[in-house]
């Protein structure tokens, strides 16, 4: 079986629906898929009835957005129960935060001419959908300033960028003890995307030590050397190997089912949790 546990969907930043990527799980032939949107589990209603009528696997998940000393790590939440009330209140606060830095990113924008507003930023957002950049991005190229989000994130949007505004985020032991709490299974997401920058090999140590139960080992944005430091320290601490493709339809490049899980990995992540089932068929 075919496994991709790492999709967004236009619950967040994706530009699909949860339908639509469910659809196209099954006709890039995977077996199972996670739909993992940030911040949110907007999109599991609407995912589970899908995936029911494609006769494919769903795995509830969440992508949270952390934060340690400023540098951001994402961490992937697999089958979280969304209705225990630390989690709930956590990610509402995230979501919050999101939109009065969206505020604030395109009041600056703003200030210097460039021809973009809150109204247009939010003409983006599908309804129920977590605020983020890539909004911002496709609000920009809307108006013609850029010609799409792979340009307005160069250029304009990027973490040094004098238009960035960072939000709220966990830090990620605390993300990883929410995770647990809610009976969900975490995972570092694409840990060393940043070319290492943001994860060291300490910090994975003491994530696993707070409950860490996986690294996102095989993802495109790693280069081999990445891909062999996460499998030793993978192995040096016990942690489940995941691979995923991080698909946001058309907003990136990432294609459905170009880097998979292991079945035998995917076991090992079911044998931790304790919240939501995976959706069978």
């Amino acid at each position: 079986m075919r496994i991709d546990l790492h999709t967004h969907s236009t619950a967040s930043d994706g530009t699909q629906s949860p339908a639509d990527v469910i659809a196209a799980s099954k006709k890039a032939k995977l077996g199972m898929v996670a739909l993992t949107d940030h911040d949110t589990t907007a999109g599991w209603e609407e995912a589970v009835g899908a995936a029911v009528r494609e006769g494919i696997r769903l795995v509830r998940g969440i992508e949270i957005s952390c934060s340690r000393a400023h540098r951001s790590i994402h961490l992937l939440g697999y089958l979280p129960n969304p209705d225990d009330p630390r989690l709930v209140i956590e990610l509402a606060r995230a979501r919050d935060s999101r939109v009065s830095r969206m505020d604030r990113m395109v009041e600056r924008m703003a200030a210097d001419g460039i021809p973009v507003s809150v109204e247009g930023v939010r003409a983006q957002l599908a309804p129920g959908a977590t605020l983020g950049r890539p909004h911002l991005a496709d609000a920009l190229a809307a108006a013609g300033v850029v010609a799409d989000r792979d340009e307005a994130f160069r250029d304009l949007l990027h973490d040094g960028s004098k238009y960035y505004v960072g939000h709220y985020a966990p830090d990620p032991v605390a993300a990883i003890r929410l995770v647990r709490g809610a009976g969900g299974v975490p995972v570092l997401a694409h840990p060393f995307a940043t070319r290492g920058a943001t994860v060291t090999d300490e910090l994975v140590e003491e994530l696993a030590a707070a409950g860490l139960a996986g690294l996102e080992v095989h993802h495109r944005d790693h280069t081999k050397a990445d891909v062999e430091r996460a499998l030793r320290l993978a192995r040096r601490h016990g942690l489940v190997v995941t691979g995923s493709s991080d698909y946001h339809g058309t907003g990136k490049l990432n294609r459905l089912g170009e880097r998979t899980t292991e079945p035998r990995q995917w076991s090992r992540i079911v044998e931790q949790s304790s919240g939501v089932k995976v959706v069978e068929p």
